[in-house]
């Protein structure tokens, strides 16, 4: 067995996204960020200027309707993060990743739904008194991701 190989994965998407330019700047942050698929709930997806590197071109890329959709194929032993602002989400500062995990986010006017929070396997937050736009909370969830390695 190659003590090298970790079966490392992980996806991130937005439920119900409130405008389409923010899913092309986090598109394209996960694709310089290692992300291995993206995905929206709810709102679909359609080409933006903001996605230059056209990340949707380079990576997989999947749609579910709803929330139920999506959590009956969320992959096996993936471990869901969503990120809240919510009084029971860890700071990020202290989150340690998963190896297998999917992250996701909601809209900045509605945040997640009730069920996709009692769902997560874990909530992070970050400190700040108000909610970032989505483009930039998933990019500094990645970012955090790959300066803080995931634990075997």
């Amino acid at each position: 067995m190659n003590d090298n190989f970790t079966n490392e994965f992980f996806g991130i998407g937005i439920q119900n996204g409130k405008t389409p330019e923010n899913l092309g700047v986090l598109w394209r942050s996960a694709q310089n960020l290692g992300a291995s698929f993206i995905f929206t709930i709810g709102n679909r997806y359609a080409k933006q200027a903001s996605d230059t590197h056209s990340a949707v071109k380079s990576m997989p890329y999947f749609h579910y309707e709803d929330f139920d959709d999506f959590f009956k194929n969320l992959p096996i032993g993936a471990r869901l993060v969503g990120v809240e602002l919510d009084e029971n989400a860890e700071d990020l500062e202290t989150f340690h990743h998963p190896r297998r995990c999917v992250y996701l986010l909601g809209a900045e006017d509605s945040g997640l739904s009730k069920k996709a929070i009692e769902k997560c396997h874990f909530l992070v937050k970050f400190k700040s008194p108000k909610s970032l736009n989505v483009s930039v909370a998933g990019s500094i969830v990645l970012y955090d991701r790959g300066i803080n390695k995931p634990r075997s």
